[in-house]
């Protein structure tokens, strides 16, 4: 099981690898990239910092890993969420679940990027083209204030 916060490039390959067993008859992947707009903001963004309480957040990848296959059967999963200044364009996570069958592959994807969404210990701080920047919020986390995190 390949979980990890890196500041290295993530390489889809290396998860598919980590999960690819003779047992699976599927393999879904999701990819999340650096976008040039936000969805509510119409500024154009030039990069992106993520900036991670790494301890906690690798325990809550393994947490997240293990709830996703007790929801969804055996399967095998890999999780890696980059951190430090990325460009458009980078991938800034990416999931790779392997399941007997393709539904439980699909649905422990999709579970896996809500929850990473909603919990994981990083933070997200987007940097405009017209210098500013700003922090936002995990997708269901109360908005994060203009300070950055301590890590």
């Amino acid at each position: 099981m390949m979980l990890a916060i890196t500041t290295d490039p993530i390489d889809l390959d290396a998860l598919v690898r980590a999960v690819r067993t003779a047992a699976c008859g599927a393999i879904v992947t999701f990819a999340g990239v650096v976008r040039e707009t936000s969805p509510d903001d119409p500024r154009r963004v030039e990069r992106i910092r993520y900036e991670a309480y790494a301890a906690l957040a690798r325990t809550q990848l393994r947490e997240i890993a293990d709830e996703a296959r007790a929801r969804f059967g055996p399967l095998a999963i890999a999780i890696v969420h980059r951190t430090g200044e990325l460009g458009l364009g980078e991938t800034s996570i990416a999931i790779a679940a392997a399941a007997p069958h393709r539904a439980a592959a699909f649905d422990a994807c999709e579970y896996a990027i809500d929850e990473v969404k909603a919990r994981l210990a990083v933070w997200k701080q987007e940097v405009f083209a017209d210098g500013n920047s700003s922090w936002r919020p995990n997708a269901v986390a109360p908005a994060i204030s203009e300070a950055a995190p301590s890590t």
